[in-house]
């Protein structure tokens, strides 16, 4: 029997409270378009792109129509370009990007994810060629999105390629300059990528994923921050009973959207992703929910206790709603997109060293952060080489997303609009890394990887 009072949950949830599928990806596996011809190459790749995400827009619109139910973004993510590319005989792979660019348009998506590399391990021709065009790459398109994993619990963390994105970030901001660096903003580094990542811009279609797949990740920190609100005062008992029960009901939406799409389009349904991911909009924060539990701003003392509470009954949530989540999971932090992380920052209490412990127990790592033009190649490299330990060490998955905003420094802001929103500069520590990201090699894998 339909509850009524769940149904007038839900709208409010909507109207109000800002619940909403942040998007619907469709996963396409290119492999099959591989060509020793670099142009023919490019031409299977937008055909085969335009072929199997033709309607993936319109269906997606549908349901929003159908179900009452906000899609925020229509996201495509692909195979690894470097996996696809090596075939062809160019060390021009800046045509891939444009072929992508060309076909996630025509296809009227948000965004377009996976010209990437894994490189954990090492590099392949491929892989070098890719990330050597990155900087172009990101640079003259408008909705590609890429990523390189430099480290695995498996396989620890290569510091030639950490040393290598220290630059090549320092180089896609500079071409990216006149856009306000947002070119770093489609970019990303990983340590354990997953494979079935809807979220940009680390998205990319895995090896071992279908031929085609819908993958849903869903939002709601606003839900979630009006829930608490109605138990002030409460123990934490009860905090996390609130948020797991929250979560379920946001991910049960996120299910039927993701089976709705993955019908109507006959395509496999993969998972759900159920991360809290925020938006600039007031009342949309996961730092508010960590300050509805108690703390003054976000960034203070308790604020790493606060997130892994809200981290894990998230995920003790969402699980219960859904035979198939997947992605990253969980609460994520980018700066620039949560409007109380950015006042927390602006205030100064929310800085890095803080950020990277937060990261600890929460589903990514430091995303959508804007630090001072001059910072130096190797201070970036260091950051990233810090990040990929935590999760190399606690086998999770964790990642860098950092802009050098060139021209600017600490105080200032970026404006960079829609849902990546404004990041206020913060500070990194003068003191040098250079001699330590000078030293290459692999950092060894710990020892739990060998666990089998």
């Amino acid at each position: 029997m339909i509850n009524i009072g769940n149904i007038i949950e839900t709208i409010q949830m909507i109207d109000r409270q800002h619940l909403d599928i942040r998007t619907v990806t469709m996963g396409i596996s290119l492999r099959d378009c591989a060509h020793s011809d670099a142009e023919k190459s490019c031409a299977r790749i937008y055909d085969k792109i335009t072929r199997k995400a033709e309607n993936l827009v319109k269906t997606a619109e549908c349901i929003e129509r159908e179900y009452g139910i906000p899609i925020v973004n229509k996201r495509i993510s692909v195979t690894p370009i470097s996996l696809v590319a090596e075939a062809s005989e160019t060390d021009d792979y800046v045509r891939f990007a444009t072929a992508m660019d060309k076909a996630a348009k025509t296809c009227g998506v948000d965004f377009i994810g996976g010209y990437s590399a894994l490189v954990q391990k090492g590099y392949t021709v491929g892989d070098r060629k890719l990330i050597a065009s990155l900087p172009e790459a990101l640079s003259v398109t408008d909705i590609v999105c890429g990523c390189v994993n430099v480290a695995s619990t498996r396989a620890g963390i290569d510091m030639d390629a950490v040393a290598e994105m220290g630059y090549t970030i320092k180089n896609i901001a500079l071409l990216s300059k006149d856009k306000g660096c947002s070119g770093c903003a489609k970019f990303v580094v990983f340590a354990n990528a997953v494979e079935d990542n809807p979220f940009m811009a680390g998205a990319f279609h895995g090896v071992g994923e279908p031929e085609c797949v819908i993958n849903v990740g869903v939002s709601g920190p606003g839900v979630v921050y009006h829930a608490l609100q109605s138990v002030k005062g409460e123990s934490f008992d009860v905090v996390a009973d609130t948020i797991k029960k929250t979560a379920f009901q946001i991910t049960r939406m996120g299910q039927i959207v993701a089976k709705e799409a993955s019908e109507r389009l006959g395509v496999q349904f993969g998972i759900v992703d159920l991360s809290l991911a925020p938006t600039p909009a007031v009342g949309d924060s996961v730092a508010r929910i960590l300050e509805e539990m108690g703390l003054e701003i976000c960034g203070t003392h308790g604020t790493t206790a606060a997130l892994a509470l809200l981290n894990d009954a998230v995920k003790k949530g969402g699980i219960m709603a859904s035979s198939h989540v997947g992605g990253l999971s969980g609460a994520f932090i980018p700066v620039s997109e949560d409007e109380g992380m950015i006042a927390a920052a602006k205030a100064g209490v929310l800085a890095l060293d803080k950020l990277e412990a937060m990261t600890c127990v929460c589903s990514v790592g430091l995303d959508m952060i804007a630090v001072p033009g001059d910072t130096p190649a190797e201070t970036i490299a260091a950051i990233i080489a810090d990040e990929a330990a935590i999760g190399v060490v606690n086998n999770k998955t964790t990642a860098v997303r950092i802009i050098p905003a060139i021209g600017k420094k600490v105080g200032d802001t970026v404006e960079f609009g829609g849902l990546l929103g404004t990041a206020p500069v913060i500070a990194v520590h003068p003191q040098s890394s250079a001699e330590f990201i000078h030293r290459g090699g692999r950092i060894p894998a710990p020892l739990q990887s060998l666990r089998n």
